[in-house]
């Protein structure tokens, strides 16, 4: 049953009105940034060779077409090895990051802070054409460690600042006394830090698997055959053939990607 809201008894019916417009429009804009994707959806079960509307007939041969091709299998593998394997890099070295700067103070601070999120600044298509001079010459080009390496540093910023934001209202004296009695600064961190700023480095860790998962053009740069990722194996399809089993790879990356979403709210909620 839908509960209306409670104004307070001096509200005008301007500001009621106002409440009620900037509802409706957070709704529309949100209504506007989701039809493109969810236009994707009906797609990945027509039965026909292209992307059109109306659609003439349902079928499931775009879905039997993904999971009989050796192409899309090899491309989700890769994904599944990258992704998690950057995710865990990021989100270690994002969160010690993240301690080390919230418990000193020095000269360039700043500065070190600026350098740590620049990859979420800079161009990614400089990160992919530096990145690729780089490996090539030491051997790390068209290899797993290569494209894993740089996929964690494109998504440490984001377990940087997560992380950061919640250590924003974390007590040092807790850390302190624990210290006091005993503890080793690595039990300290593990028992009494990282429970506290557990949600921020559990909402880091899924931005950075969201950006290693959906990354393409620095995978362009550095994976070779063996490496082709999910994203980069729909961006060739787009190139040379748009096919709707690129829709039904669409569509299992929308639930796979909402899936992750609520299962960490359900972490948060579980938290609270």
């Amino acid at each position: 049953m839908l509960k209306l809201p409670q104004f307070p008894a001096y509200a005008t019916f301007a500001d009621k009105l106002g409440w009620w417009l900037v509802r409706i429009g957070c709704v529309a804009v949100l209504a506007f940034l989701l039809a493109p994707i969810l236009v994707v959806i009906p797609l990945s079960f027509s039965d026909s060779s292209f992307l059109a509307y109306p659609i003439p007939g349902w079928s499931l041969r775009w879905y039997r077409n993904l999971f009989d091709s050796p192409e899309w299998a090899r491309a989700a593998r890769n994904s599944f090895i990258v992704a998690p394997a950057a995710t865990v890099l990021a989100t270690v070295l994002g969160t010690l990051a993240a301690v080390g700067l919230s418990r000193t103070n020095f000269a360039f601070k700043g500065l070190l802070m600026s350098v740590l999120i620049s990859p979420m600044v800079v161009p990614i298509v400089v990160v992919g054409v530096a990145t690729y001079l780089y490996f090539a010459p030491i051997g790390l080009a068209d290899t797993y460690f290569g494209l894993i390496v740089v996929h964690a540093a494109l998504g440490a910023p984001f377990v940087l600042t997560t992380v950061l934001a919640t250590l924003a209202g974390f007590n040092q004296n807790l850390v302190r006394a624990s210290l006091s009695l005993g503890e080793t600064p690595f039990r300290t961190f593990m028992r009494v830090t990282l429970p506290v700023i557990a949600p921020g480095v559990i909402s880091g860790a899924l931005f950075a698997f969201a950006t290693s998962f959906d990354e393409v053009v620095v995978t362009l740069f550095l994976a070779g055959p063996d490496q082709v990722t999910l994203p980069r194996q729909m961006f060739t399809g787009i190139r040379e053939n748009i096919s709707p089993t690129i829709a039904a790879v669409a569509t299992l990356l929308i639930i796979f990607t909402t899936t992750l979403l609520l299962a960490l709210e359900w972490l948060r909620g579980r938290r609270r």
